[in-house]
């Protein structure tokens, strides 16, 4: 086998993992701390983030929609509470709950703040797809 054929065999390998990686599971995925959600950014090509508190009225009136849209879209969706994960909090200039963040490859591609309509935000993610 030539290194050619090896690198090919390489390649397929690691496609094959991080299409298994993906955690577009049909529910939002709660984030754990700063690393796992560096690594859900970069392991999943478009990540809807909804960054969140309990005590927050409109993050609750928009749970269902981020649910919806985990379940009906490719899309990873991952929920950030913002009282447990304050240096995540401030590090994305999150001021107000809910604040989403669309990132497309890794990189943030919008930014909305307040309760967003699903619509709106299935047609941002059908565009970066």
């Amino acid at each position: 086998m030539s290194d050619a054929d090896d690198i090919d065999d390489i390649r397929e390998q690691k496609r094959e993992e991080m299409e298994s990686k993906a955690t577009s599971t049909g529910e939002p995925v709660h984030v754990e701390s700063e690393s796992h959600f560096e690594e859900l950014v970069a392991d999943n090509r478009i990540v809807l983030v909804d960054f969140y508190a309990d005590w927050c009225g409109p993050c609750k009136m928009l749970e269902p929609t981020v649910e919806e849209i985990a379940a009906e879209t490719d899309a990873t969706v991952a929920k950030v509470d913002v009282d447990e994960h304050q240096g995540l909090a401030q590090s994305h200039q999150v001021q107000g709950v809910p604040t989403l963040y669309l990132f497309v490859d890794g990189e943030p591609a919008d930014r909305m703040v307040g309760v967003q309509e699903k619509a709106d935000l299935v047609g941002k993610i059908e565009a970066a797809a």
